[in-house]
């Protein structure tokens, strides 16, 4: 027997198969909490970056994770040719900080919506003409383009730890300490923890920096105390900019290549869920791919007409399938569940 024909020991739940609906929740919950600070905080840091905190930090961040969910349910429970058929969370994606500012500074969350909305029927072709596009976005190419956008988003990480509150009155380092003490924390456990500890180092650096930004008075936790545990955001719908102004044509192109290196990326989770979610190694199965990409551009759709920043599958959920060798749709459905639930949790 060959090593492809071979079953994977450390596999318990297949795609396939149906887990206790107490460890899939536990489960879908666990990854939930490793990626919900990418889903919410990504929103309002865009906002804030782009001086437009009071548009309505509460809707965007709210409607970013009810899309989360819907998509990460579609991925697992695919309808016609949306979803993947696996384990694959959806969350707001990092690689379109820079260009969300730069359209939220010039039309709004109006704009912004516009934008996310059309560019992601790019996805939708991207799926129709997979092998074509991959000629063109070879990974060379996307990962030239994923690590400039890593690149511009510096600047604007690094102005924002010099922001404190207008009420402080400690040390003016201090920002900048607890910004340094939180990346450490990451890059530490990123780098030495082992491989299940590495997918708490986001989470823990967070944790980290919390913990050194309160004695230093950079933390204020009022707007989570007063919150209420259920109800929906205080601003409303910021609708969308149909004017297609000049400001719109301008900034499509850099949606559209930014569109179609986040597809690049989900046509590749398409295929490492599979190799890791079934007790057989089995050929890649390209029907799933395409509906892992559908869903991804109907998460991003849906995005756009609600306002927010568009979604990407998070590799983070391959890494947990990975380490628990549960792979069972179950685990997607009950995660997706949760991330639209906490959409209707203020606080």
């Amino acid at each position: 027997m060959s090593e492809a024909d071979k079953v994977t020991e450390s596999m318990r739940y297949s795609a396939d198969e149906s887990p206790p609906h107490g460890l899939s929740a536990i489960l879908g919950a666990q990854i939930v909490v490793l990626i919900l600070a990418g889903i919410a905080l990504t929103p309002i840091i865009v906002l804030r970056a782009a001086g437009a905190e009071d548009l309505g930090a509460d809707w965007v961040v709210f409607a970013a994770l009810l899309v989360s969910g819907l998509a990460t349910m579609l991925q697992a429970r695919p309808i016609g040719p949306f979803g993947a058929g696996y384990v694959l969370f959806m969350g707001t994606s990092g690689a379109f900080i820079a260009v969300s500012i730069t359209a939220i500074q010039a039309g709004g969350l109006p704009l912004l919506g516009t934008l996310v909305a059309t560019s992601a029927l790019l996805q939708f072709l991207f799926a129709l003409r997979l092998g074509w596009f991959r000629k063109i976005v070879n990974p060379t190419v996307g990962g030239t383009v994923i690590t400039l956008i890593a690149v511009t988003v510096f600047p604007i990480v690094f102005d924002m730890t010099s922001e404190v509150p207008s009420d402080f009155s400690g040390h003016e380092l201090s920002p900048m300490w607890t910004a340094i003490a939180t990346l450490i924390g990451i890059l530490v456990i990123s780098l030495f923890g082992t491989g299940k500890l590495r997918l708490w180092g986001p989470m823990i650096g967070v944790v980290l920096g919390c913990v050194i930004a309160y004695p230093l008075e950079l933390m204020d936790f009022s707007a989570v105390s007063q919150a209420s545990w259920i109800g929906l955001p205080s601003t409303g719908w910021p609708g969308l900019d149909l004017s297609f102004s000049v400001a719109y044509w301008t900034l499509l192109p850099s949606f559209l290549i930014v569109t179609l290196v986040g597809a690049l990326e989900t046509f590749g989770d398409g295929i490492a869920i599979q190799q890791i979610s079934n007790r057989e190694k089995r050929p890649t199965d390209f029907k799933s791919v395409q509906g892992a990409v559908n869903a991804d551009g109907m998460g991003n759709l849906l995005s756009g007409l609600m306002g927010t920043m568009p979604n990407t599958t998070y590799s983070t959920s391959i890494s947990v399938v990975d380490l628990t060798g549960v792979g069972a749709r179950r685990v997607g459905l009950y995660g997706g569940a949760i991330l639209a639930l906490l959409a209707f949790s203020p606080k």
